[in-house]
């Protein structure tokens, strides 16, 4: 009689796939509802029923092996088909639209696994997204042109939302860029930075007044990846946080004053046909997302 082939178990399959995602068993754990140990113990299980190692550490983070890689897609695709079965049991196969915005900061950085995720647990769901600049993302809500934006939380906010965390501000150069040398001089701080109105601009120049230290505008761009371009050519140093920040840039470090943080806020548009359950999923994402950027 032909032996039947191994079952892998999809709770152990669900705690590597999220370790993964999570970059660490211990953010995993606390996502899972579990305890580190038994995140940790589950892993074991799959790798034995695997009989392969399937998960290495890089440092501080988690890497997959090449059995890993070979496993993270089968992975992915039966923990989908498993909780499509379990809401179409359950009647919550969600159809639809919903329309999302987010800042430039999060659109290459957070927003391709947010998507891939969501787009697993709601097949039949059409999703319409948006990266813009906050004012632009702000002015589609109150048109109703959005269902929900993740933003960086202004000042005056103009509307409620839910504050997800904090990001810390940072001066952010190209490496050559001999900043000390240029205060020496007595020359103004090069600044690379958006046109106006710009939450991050405004914080910019207001940090240097206050600490009496010169600047000018050199680059004005209309986009973000024009903001990396002009600091990756050296024309100047701009203000942003370390989400999304090009491999070959750096942070300047204590050479000028700190200027604090910059909240993230996750805002809802007006209720409307976009179901109540796929905002939470969507918000719970994106909140699980920023633990690895902040």
């Amino acid at each position: 009689m032909e032996k039947l082939p191994l079952t892998l178990d999809l709770d152990a399959l669900r705690s590597f796939v999220t370790g993964i995602e999570c970059g660490s068993f211990a953010l995993a754990a606390s996502r899972l509802c579990r305890s580190t140990s038994a995140v940790s113990a589950q892993l074991k299980k799959l790798e034995h029923q695997c009989d392969a190692e399937l998960v290495v550490k890089q440092g501080r983070h988690l890497a997959l092996t090449r059995n890993g890689e070979i496993l993270m897609g089968y992975a992915r695709r039966l923990l989908a088909l498993n909780d499509e079965a379990q809401r179409a049991l359950k009647g919550e196969l969600l159809q639809g639209e919903i329309r999302i915005g987010m800042q430039e900061d999060f659109g290459e950085s957070l927003m391709p696994g947010i998507l891939g995720e969501f787009r697993r647990h709601h097949p039949g769901l059409r999703i319409i997204a948006r990266v813009d600049r906050n004012q632009a993302l702000l002015s589609a809500l109150n048109d109703n042109a959005l269902d929900m934006a993740l933003l960086w939380q202004s000042e005056n906010p103009p509307r409620e939302g839910k504050l997800l965390g904090q990001c810390q501000l940072e001066w952010i150069q190209h490496p050559e860029l001999e900043i000390s040398t240029l205060l020496a001089q007595g020359e103004p701080l090069p600044l690379v930075m958006f046109e106006n109105p710009c939450l991050m601009r405004s914080r910019a120049t207001a940090c240097l007044d206050r600490a009496g230290i010169a600047w000018r505008v050199v680059f004005v761009s209309h986009s973000l990846s024009g903001i990396w371009a002009a600091v990756q050519a050296g024309l100047g140093i701009t203000l942003r946080t370390r989400v999304g920040m090009p491999g070959n840039l750096r942070v300047a470090g204590g050479i000028l004053p700190s200027p604090g943080n910059l909240g993230i806020m996750l805002v809802h548009g007006q209720e409307n046909a976009a179901d109540t359950g796929a905002r939470e999923k969507l918000g719970q994402l994106m909140e699980a997302a920023l633990l690895n950027v902040r």
